[in-house]
């Protein structure tokens, strides 16, 4: 799984390999966290422990953590997660760096991944779990025909998830 590429108007999303690992470190921050059930790593070395988790899990072929790059400039974009890729209800998540927020590249990249994903496995529907207050990530699922469909609580926010329906060319 790790010779996957999945182009766009944009962007080139590829499978995360560990030389990503320093500016996809650099790209994360505490706003882009806020809506993340996760933490920011403190160090890099941090960061390393996580990532070092991916790996196998994409060559088992059950994950799948994509670094989306700019197609001008190469310059990483942030991340995206397929989870329980072979359930037939895989989940998707997503995190961009600050700066390119509000640019619709979510929807870009939501969109190709799931287009992929669609065709490669067999998918009744897509879970996207999302904070509730964040409008722009609920804006993606819906733009997709997702459905809110379930409440969630963790331990940083409430949560909705949406169903989004395969995504087929």
């Amino acid at each position: 799984m790790r010779d996957i590429e999945i182009p766009t108007e944009r962007t080139i999303i590829r499978p995360f390999a560990p030389e990503d690992a320093g500016e996809v470190f650099a790209c994360i921050s505490p706003e882009i966290t806020q809506f993340t059930a996760w933490e920011p790593p403190p160090t890099e070395e941090a960061f390393a422990e996580v990532w070092e988790n991916w790996l196998p899990a994409m060559d088992e072929g059950s994950e799948l953590t994509l670094v989306p790059r700019g197609r001008d400039d190469g310059r990483c974009l942030g991340i995206l997660g397929v989870h329980a890729l072979q359930s037939g209800t895989p989940e998707l998540g997503i995190w961009l760096r600050r700066d390119v927020h509000g640019r619709r590249f979510g929807h870009e990249l939501i969109g190709a991944v799931a287009r992929w994903v669609s065709r490669m496995h067999p998918v009744r529907y897509f879970e996207y779990p999302v904070a509730e207050e964040n409008l722009a990530s609920r804006r993606i699922a819906e733009a997709y025909g997702g459905e809110m469909r379930e409440h969630r609580q963790n331990n940083k926010y409430d949560c909705v998830v949406y169903h989004i329906p395969p995504i087929l060319p």
